[in-house]
């Protein structure tokens, strides 16, 4: 697997990330974003509780996080690293004010992303959520034809 390891910076601290060539996606370390969302300095320790106080999030750890090669000043390592999806997942669990500004982001998207995919089934510009209320006198007609066809087999 090739990757390319950087440290991006956030509120002047690390966080490690990693880009992952064969699935083309960043991926983060996890107890990074969580030092850094939490001020905790044992990580390890505030995502065991996490996972405890969240049972959703613990049984689908495993899709979530990913141990992936990054080499330290230690030598080479494999912290748990989350892409964006599943980091977004993580920093909902966390009862942070830091990660607030995220949540806040997360659920902007989110609505953006459900007017958005509201307006794509929108059927003909309809303004109205009765289907009936929408259609032309044909369609109308056709449609009680159609109904009466139905209900006559």
């Amino acid at each position: 697997m090739k990757n390319k390891n950087e440290v991006e910076l956030f509120e002047e601290q690390q966080i490690r990330s990693v880009w992952n060539e064969e699935d083309e996606n960043w991926y983060f370390v996890v107890s990074d974003v969580v030092r850094v969302l939490t001020g905790t300095a044992d990580t390890k320790d505030y995502l065991k509780k996490m996972r405890r106080r969240d049972r959703s999030l613990a049984e689908g750890w495993g899709q979530l996080v990913t141990p992936l090669p990054i080499k330290t000043a230690g030598g080479w390592q494999s912290p748990n690293r989350a892409n964006a999806q599943g980091l977004l997942r993580i920093i909902q669990s966390i009862p942070s004010l830091k990660a607030e500004p995220f949540k806040r982001w997360l659920a902007q998207v989110g609505s953006e992303r459900l007017n958005e995919m509201r307006k794509k089934k929108a059927l003909k510009g309809r303004k109205k959520e009765n289907l009936r209320d929408n259609m032309t006198s044909t369609e109308l007609i056709l449609n009680l034809l159609v109904e009466a066809s139905t209900t006559d087999i």
